[in-house]
């Protein structure tokens, strides 16, 4: 079957956006208490330790909040640290199991929580 022509001209199909390459960025998140958030009761927030994928370090640290904030939690301060080969650099040494998680996060475009530290009576400020 044929569609009869209209007279109109075709649209372009728009020329595909080459993917930019993502890296992972590790981030220190400081979280502040919040309803329903499930911290431990008497914690007065905690520090998160994320591997998060991005494009660069903005957009890492943008999903990053954005995940969190879905997750009911309070982000209020984050530091970034770099990607492994900027740690690298810096001589951090990064293990196995730290390596594997990145490259999950990589793979599955993501963020992820490798570990929750919370602060009890001030502890944020030490």
């Amino acid at each position: 079957m044929s569609r009869p022509d209209d007279g109109k001209p075709k649209p372009k199909p728009k020329p595909k956006k080459p993917k930019r390459p993502t890296d992972v960025y590790t981030l220190l998140v400081q979280v502040g208490r919040k309803d329903g958030d499930g911290l431990p009761d008497g914690s007065t927030g905690a520090g998160l330790l994320c591997f998060a994928s991005g494009v660069d370090e903005a957009e890492a640290v943008r999903e990053t909040v954005a995940v969190l904030k879905q997750a009911d939690l309070n982000p209020l301060d984050v530091t970034g640290y770099g990607t492994r080969a900027e740690r690298a650099a810096q001589g951090d040494e990064i293990n196995a199991e730290e390596r594997e998680l990145m490259d999950r996060a990589r793979a599955e475009n993501a963020v992820i929580v490798v570990q929750m530290t919370p602060f009890f009576d001030g502890e944020e400020k030490a």
